[in-house]
């Protein structure tokens, strides 16, 4: 706060971001990653250096690379081994005791608490200070082939039931009155939007002892598949009644106990 208005961290609950960040380590090699500013802003604004942050979606690293980058140390998991090789490979000279990346159903209670203390005994470290989310968008995008995916599920019920065990897995290792992120936007099914985002939210307000800090909308102007006068996405929109998805929704919480 000595340095607040130098900042680059972003306070407004509208982010319009002109393209995907691409330095370092980024590349875009997995569809339904995010983009580095994301984490880089949580990051900043919700830790300090050499806490632990937790990401249980972690996909092609990319909150991995913010924490390095940002002196912070990082404990992954993701259900798809083959795209953690991939990050394994892009980490392979950086230092190995300040991550730990897990091969995991993340909804598997079981699995999932040994892998993260196992992983925490590892960082030297009790609890993480913040964690971030960025779940599939129910079956859109189907990942992997596995039937734990939660890629693989079409039914919002049972999506939101499963991703709420996913949250009854993961908040106990956060520490109290600390920070999570939910990246997430919504689905287009039968002809008819289905709000995903506000969906977990109120599953996450329902379920646990948390308050709910921010709705960030975020828009990348740099989307190239649905830029262009011509382009096929307007045409479609125009031709039928709805609109074109460019937004997403970042969900902050604070934790208010176990």
């Amino acid at each position: 706060m000595e340095n607040w208005k130098n900042t680059e961290v972003n306070t407004d609950s509208l982010w319009i971001i002109n393209g995907r960040e691409k330095s370092g380590k980024h590349t875009n090699v997995y569809h339904g990653n995010f983009i580095p500013q994301i984490p880089r802003q949580l990051i900043q604004r919700y830790t300090k250096e050499n806490d632990t942050v937790l990401d249980i979606f972690m996909g092609s690293g990319t909150t991995l690379f913010e924490c390095e980058t940002l002196n912070r140390k990082f404990i992954g998991f993701d259900i798809n081994p083959e795209i953690l090789g991939h990050v394994k490979q892009k980490m392979a000279t950086s230092d190995k005791s300040l991550y730990k990346i897990n091969v995991c159903d993340v909804s598997d209670d079981k699995v999932f608490d040994k892998a993260m203390r196992k992983s925490l005994a590892a960082l030297r470290a009790e609890k993480v200070q913040f964690f971030i989310a960025h779940p599939p968008y129910m079956d859109i995008v189907k990942f992997t082939e596995k039937p734990e995916d939660l890629s693989q599920i079409g039914n919002l019920a049972e999506f939101l039931n499963r991703f709420t065990q996913v949250m009854k897995n993961a908040l106990p290792y956060l520490e109290n009155k600390r920070y999570f992120g939910i990246v997430i936007g919504d689905v287009y099914k039968k002809r008819e939007v289905v709000p995903l985002a506000f969906h977990v939210l109120d599953s996450i307000k329902q379920n646990f002892k948390v308050k709910l800090k921010g709705i960030v909308v975020k828009n990348i102007e740099g989307n190239r598949g649905k830029l262009g006068t011509n382009n096929i996405w307007k045409y479609r929109a125009l031709k039928s009644d709805y609109f074109i998805f460019k937004h997403e929704y970042i969900l902050i919480f604070k934790k208010e106990g176990e």
